[in-house]
């Protein structure tokens, strides 16, 4: 399992995929840090240039915004919707539930006169007023909206200005069973095979919601050493156990880190309150050694700084010391 994910995650060999065809194989980046889409394209693509993804976020060839798990997303334009609509449901009895919302009418009211500052193009939060108070908190929920260039990337790294997503990508063209279905092919095609349980917790959607979602697809079914099923698209990669990984370089909060991909044995459970933890909110980039975390990495006055996890041979420290240059150059 643990090299299925570095194959479908592109982690395996650097690809020579469109920015786009790659955000949609690796089931989105997520980017609460902006320059984390731009390390995690580097890390995953042959001949990937920096400002290639801004200009991508600018030409809406992709998209930004607050999507799985209530987390900022860079999704394919072409997915958005299907993103959107799977998740839609799940997000606003979620947000019922935790919390007390305001009445319908008043969400509607408050919908309506966002959709009106929003309609003669996009917008900052500031800009807003009491409109984006709290980034919009819950009204975000009922209204589709995006995070727009400039800023959101590496250049401009608050992701504060806002467009309705009907204007940027286009009205909806996508049904909430066909997003379901979307969501559970595109996280088997990134992270699988897996349970379902695995698909709710990175979707955010019930595992009910989601199994009916996919009774629209073939799948195959595994059982993983617990005897838990897995379930799989046919024909995707699994590579032997013995498959080389290289060193690779992930950005702060890596989606392949987080608990639903616990089971592929990527992040070492005795280093995970390193890489998260509430003294670090920000988080750490990770350095993939054998397919499995090994050190810390930041950047510090302008250097790649490494944090080691554990002591490496000497031909795997030299790999991870030639990633570290050219990742300090990318960043320079």
């Amino acid at each position: 399992m643990n090299r299925a994910l570095l194959a479908r995650q592109l982690l395996l060999e650097r690809s020579n995929l469109s920015i786009e065809e790659a955000i949609a194989q690796v089931g989105g980046l997520q980017t609460q840090y902006a320059p984390s889409g731009y390390v995690g394209l580097w890390s995953r693509l042959a001949k990937f240039k920096r400002d290639e993804l801004t200009t991508a976020l600018e030409d809406r060839t992709v998209v930004q915004a607050t999507l799985l798990r209530g987390t900022i997303h860079v999704v394919s334009r072409r997915d958005y919707w299907r993103y959107a609509m799977g998740i839609r449901r799940a997000r606003r009895e979620w947000a019922a539930r935790v919390q007390a919302l305001p009445s319908e009418a008043e969400l509607r009211s408050k919908g309506e006169a966002l959709r009106a500052a929003l309609a003669a193009g996009p917008k900052t939060v500031k800009e807003l007023g009491e409109l984006g108070q709290g980034f919009l908190g819950t009204l975000s929920l009922w209204v589709d909206l995006v995070r727009v260039p400039p800023s959101g990337t590496w250049e401009r790294r608050r992701a504060d200005r806002l467009a309705l997503a009907d204007d940027w990508v286009g009205p909806p063209d996508a049904t909430e069973d066909e997003g379901l279905a979307h969501l559970v092919r595109a996280y088997l095609r990134a992270f699988g095979p897996a349970s379902w349980n695995d698909i709710s917790t990175w979707a955010g959607v019930p595992v009910a919601d989601l199994k009916r979602g996919g009774g629209a697809l073939t799948l195959v079914r595994y059982g993983d050493e617990a005897g838990r099923e897995l379930v799989d698209l046919p024909d995707a990669p699994l590579p032997d156990a013995d498959t080389p990984a290289p060193v690779r370089f992930l950005p702060h909060w890596d989606a392949n880190l987080l608990v639903h991909a616990r089971r592929t044995g990527l992040l070492p459970e005795a280093y995970r309150p390193k890489v998260f933890t509430t003294k670090n909110p920000f988080s750490v980039g990770t350095v993939l050694v054998d397919g499995r975390v090994a050190a810390g990495w930041s950047v510090r006055q302008g250097r790649v700084v490494l944090d080691a996890y554990e002591e490496l041979s000497a031909r795997n420290a030299r790999a991870v010391e030639r990633e570290r240059v050219a990742l300090e150059a990318f960043h320079a």
